[in-house]
């Protein structure tokens, strides 16, 4: 199983950037796909997750309407657009699949990918 994340970076506030987490190794059509992030001497919080179908999504009160997260399960493939990016929105970000039936969870997580937004 692999997460692999990418497209972080360096931005101005105001800015945008678009990262990608590209899953192998398990069925990813049949898992939620979460973004989370973590601001160093904060904890890991829910950025963003689509449910395995991706008709569904639902976001932290921080990011809505800036940030929307989508899937496609042809490509194997999440992402998370993120526009008018500001200072505080500075984290690494963790892509996380998750899938519940009954009496298991299963959950994936990645690497982390660094966005900084700075001037």
């Amino acid at each position: 199983v692999q997460l692999v994340e990418s497209g972080g970076g360096l931005v101005q506030p105001g800015g945008s950037l678009r990262l990608s987490c590209a899953a192998s190794g398990f069925t990813f059509s049949s898992y939620a796909m979460s973004w989370y992030r973590q601001a160093p001497g904060k904890e890991r919080e829910l950025v963003a997750r689509v449910i395995s179908a991706g008709s569904s999504t639902n976001y932290a009160d921080s990011v809505k309407g800036r940030f929307t997260i989508s899937r496609d399960n042809a490509k194997n493939t999440a992402y998370l657009q993120m526009s008018s990016l500001k200072p505080e929105d500075t984290a690494m970000y963790y892509c996380n699949a998750r899938r519940v039936v009954i009496g298991e969870r299963y959950d994936y997580w990645g690497q982390g990918t660094q966005v900084t937004v700075s001037t």
